[in-house]
């Protein structure tokens, strides 16, 4: 199925409203990932590949701030352990509905995969259950940043031994000169996906206030104060990144 393309900033608005993950956007969805973080689809991909070191029997992998559920269908993918399940959530009620279909889709091309349930659920209210493997894939950007450190905690406390929490976010630097380089590179790639200067420009407007990204820095220390031994980066593109917290 032809995904339709990403032009919800195409046109000059009088004033531009703060980024939600409403019906608008998640038509376009899989357009504007795609084109605004590098490295996504290898990053989704081996979270799956990932996750098959970590699951274990009678456990719940869970996909928090799922969207349309592309982690959750790469860990059914690759994930073949008996009695686990996977839990996706979303505090977007559009997301969830759209997610659903995608993974109803996937049961039909795909045979013995992992169950799944979707929750439309805000995650710093769910209550979790044991799981071997947690995944926040761009999530905790969105969460107020004084409600980062309690989450993470509880994550920690439902990880079983052996488990880990999977972490990306697109990541700010301490040095200025390295945090403009990497921005402006981040933009090149942008402009050579085919977003124009007032897409762009209009697009940063909108997520500015909405999506807070910290230094690597901060989230080792914040991870390590919500009880995790090793935090261990395992990928980076330009100013996205992704890493594996241990228990």
């Amino acid at each position: 199925m032809r995904q339709p393309p990403d032009r919800l900033f195409a046109q000059p608005l009088a004033q531009v409203p703060d980024f939600v993950f409403n019906e608008d956007v998640v038509r376009v969805f899989p357009d504007m990932i795609k084109r605004s973080v590098p490295g996504y689809p290898t990053i989704v991909e081996n979270i799956g590949v990932l996750a098959g070191q970590f699951a274990q029997p009678h456990s719940v992998l869970y996909d928090l701030g799922a969207s349309l559920g592309a982690v959750t269908q790469a860990l059914r993918r690759h994930v073949q352990i008996a009695d686990c399940r996977v839990v996706a959530v979303d505090n977007s009620s559009a997301m969830a509905e759209r997610c659903r279909e995608y993974l109803h889709a996937q049961d039909a091309m795909f045979q013995e995969l992992l169950p799944v349930e979707v929750i439309e659920a805000d995650i710093l209210a769910l209550e979790f259950q044991p799981a071997s493997l947690v995944a926040l894939n761009f999530t905790l950007q969105f969460i107020q940043p004084e409600q980062r450190l309690a989450l993470l905690g509880r994550i920690r406390q439902a990880l079983l031994p052996g488990g880990a929490l999977i972490l990306s976010e697109k990541l700010r630097f301490e040095d200025e000169q390295q945090h403009e380089l990497l921005g402006d590179l981040h933009i090149g790639f942008k402009r050579a996906n085919g977003y124009s200067e007032l897409e762009i420009a209009q697009k940063r407007s909108a997520i500015e206030k909405v999506m807070l990204p910290d230094s690597l820095e901060q989230h080792r220390e914040r991870l390590l104060a919500a009880g995790f031994s090793r935090v261990v980066p395992w990928f980076q593109c330009l100013n996205f990144a992704s890493m594996i917290a241990l228990p």
